[in-house]
């Protein structure tokens, strides 16, 4: 009788440590989780946003070795996006709008047709037109700490404007400039490289061609959403063609890993020859720490949600997580 006893507490236990790493394991791999707690400082608002959009998008991600690894919609599509309503074109235009930076765009081809009705023929085509062809990754950026409440934050379509930001500072202030191969990243934080540069620059030639140089150069930023068990996770816009989570790693002390610079790769990404070939290989510049001067902000209620949500949204809403329909069984024909 006291070994079944025993036998059985063992068991217990097994299960019992077995369910707890499934809920660790799950915990780990679901950055984005629709259960967290409301958010209480400006780096989890902020993440909030980021998430809500990623999670709009199907959650496509890249790996942690730059791999997409999941993508199910591109921005210039018509068709819907998770809520099953909004297309992804429009979600796009959204962002443009919220954000205010619509308007400055106006010399651009279909900019204009995006201010208007969108059900309007010819006009939803031009508009279209401009979001395929006009980069909105900044404006993504841009929408997340709009959406947040960010303090002393200034819009932009462009990356560079950020590191500008950084770099003066000031007494409202909202991002610090610092080194991403030493400094620890936060939530909320962004991450930046550079595009389409010959030789790549690094934090200290982007410093100094800030110093020197009024022309922006052309970048990419993500923002940092969680981090966790050793991993990153950053969600970017119009990466890929979608809001997608960028997977990277850290050490000990929170500062990146291994982190794939452009230049610092002997080997080159072709066919038959792949050990050169990541997304997360680039030049990366800057981490942009998220330091408002103003007090955290109240919490964000998780019980208030929208599933068709107004934009701007308010300050104590967040999109609703997508209720799963279960699927009715289809009748059996009799036969005849």
């Amino acid at each position: 009788m006291e070994v079944g006893v025993r036998k059985l507490l063992s068991s217990l236990l097994l299960l019992v440590a077995l369910v707890l790493a499934g809920m660790h394991e799950a915990r780990a791999g679901e950055p984005c989780d629709v259960a967290a707690p409301p958010a209480t400082t400006w780096g989890q608002r902020v993440a909030a946003v980021a998430c809500a959009e990623s999670r709009l998008w199907y959650s496509p991600f890249l790996d942690d070795q730059g791999r997409l690894a999941s993508i199910r919609i591109a921005e210039a599509e018509n068709s819907r996006l998770q809520d099953g309503s909004t297309t992804a074109w429009r979600r796009v235009v959204d962002y443009w709008k919220a954000t205010g930076l619509l308007s400055g765009m106006a010399g651009h081809m279909g900019a204009s047709e995006c201010g208007m009705s969108l059900d309007l023929w010819p006009g939803s085509a031009a508009c279209r037109a401009f979001v395929i062809d006009t980069p909105w990754s900044a404006v993504f950026v841009s929408f997340a700490y709009i959406r947040a409440g960010v303090p002393g934050f200034a819009p932009s379509a462009s990356h560079f404007d950020f590191v500008r930001q950084a770099l003066k500072g000031g007494a409202d202030a909202p991002l610090r400039f610092a080194d991403i191969d030493t400094e620890a990243p936060a939530v909320g934080d962004l991450l930046c490289f550079t595009r389409g540069n010959g030789a790549p620059l690094g934090p200290a030639g982007i410093r100094a061609y800030a110093s020197r140089s009024g022309d922006a150069i052309a970048m990419h930023c993500d923002i940092v959403v969680s981090i966790d068990n050793g991993k990153l996770y950053a969600v970017g816009g119009n990466v890929l063609q979608g809001v997608t989570m960028r997977t990277l790693h850290v050490n000990r002390t929170g500062a990146l890993w291994n982190l794939p610079h452009k230049g610092a790769m002997g080997a080159v990404c072709s066919p038959g020859a792949s050990a050169g070939c990541t997304f997360n290989r680039q030049d990366w510049v800057a981490l942009l720490k998220l330091e408002p001067k103003a007090s955290a902000p109240p919490p964000m209620p998780a019980t208030q949600c929208c599933t068709l949500c107004p934009l701007p949204m308010p300050a104590n809403m967040q999109r609703c997580p997508v209720q799963q329909k279960p699927v009715a069984p289809q009748a059996v024909p009799a036969t005849p």
